[in-house]
């Protein structure tokens, strides 16, 4: 049933926010409120002063103040990430603002690094959260009280919530826009957006590859063109040093030490990210996806999506195929 009396939606701003981790989920329920003929949603965005705020991207935005909102009745606050977030965190008005509002408030969070902020006001210990997937392991040692789920794109514990980077602020913002307001209305506002209303699988689906490039200094850039060149090719370790022109002890004690993970683990990333894309481009057979990502046969290749990304090869390209 649509809602009469608008909620109201507000959005905490600091110097340098991220701009898409409070535009994603406005939009969102803004378009909620345009699709169902009603005023369903009242957004605002509040910082400590109020005025213009700039974000990282040097975009700004008008806000209100705190002063300006104390008296509004804030039925959801979210609080965005961004370069900025730690200066935020250290502010005590900011912290003290944050806390009234989310004890008051019906369900309070935050998106991407914005958990550093909420969890610096205490509201997240003990509880499970998420965050980028970059900032995970910063966010584990910074509140080892926190309950980190690495692959979430969100995470919903009784009022509290919390989400990975960026745009897993709209598919927060449509999961609280079906619990609002039904399952058509979330799916019709997710077509607008030309988004998927609930899409399969975590964060590790776009972050495996880039983790294990960005974690290297480059040594090993070669040697990754080559095995995505050669993905049905023998990728044992023995072949990987000789390729590397380094003894397998030696290479392997490298490899893992320059990446962060093992070569057989890297391989197999890999792999399935080549996978992932022709699932996504292509109409390819499972069983030919499987052989032309290495992976073999149709079983091993759904073992890995079910291991790695939590869903089925079909499944995965029934969400992400154009």
């Amino acid at each position: 049933m649509a809602r009469t009396t608008p909620s109201t939606i507000a959005f905490l701003a600091f110097d340098r926010f991220q701009l898409l981790d409070i535009t994603g989920p406005l939009q969102t329920f803004a378009t909620a409120s345009d699709l169902n003929g009603v005023s369903n949603y009242r957004t605002v965005v509040v910082s400590r002063r109020g005025g213009l705020v700039a974000s990282s991207s040097g975009v700004r935005l008008d806000t209100l103040s705190f002063k300006q909102v104390a008296r509004m009745r804030i039925d959801t606050l979210i609080v965005p990430g961004g370069p900025g977030v730690h200066d935020a965190a250290r502010d005590s008005r900011t912290i003290a603002w944050v806390t009234h509002h989310t004890g008051t408030a019906r369900r309070a969070g935050s998106v991407c690094t914005g958990a550093f902020l909420v969890a610096a006001a205490g509201l997240l210990d003990g509880r499970p959260v998420t965050t980028h997937w970059r900032e995970c392991e910063r966010l584990a040692r910074r509140f080892p009280a926190v309950r980190l789920d690495a692959d979430a794109l969100f995470v919903r514990d009784g009022k509290m919530f919390t989400a990975a980077g960026v745009t897993a602020g709209i598919d927060l913002a449509l999961a609280l826009v079906e619990e609002d307001l039904g399952r058509s209305l979330a799916m019709r506002v997710a077509r607008h957006l030309v988004v998927y209303a609930r899409r399969p699988g975590g964060q590790s689906q776009y972050s495996e590859t880039l983790r294990i490039q960005s974690a290297d200094d480059g040594s090993f850039d070669a040697l990754h063109q080559w095995i995505a060149a050669n993905l049905h090719a023998d990728l044992s370790v023995d072949a990987l040093a000789a390729h590397a022109g380094m003894s397998a002890r030696h290479f392997a004690r490298v490899y893992r030490a320059k990446t962060g993970v093992t070569p057989a683990r890297a391989v197999a990333r890999l792999r399935l990210e080549a996978a992932r894309r022709q699932l996504e481009t292509a109409q390819s057979r499972v069983g030919t996806v499987a052989q032309d990502s290495g992976f073999g046969d149709a079983d091993r290749l759904r073992r890995a999506f079910h291991r790695h990304l939590g869903v089925s090869p079909r499944a995965y390209r029934t969400g992400f195929a154009a």
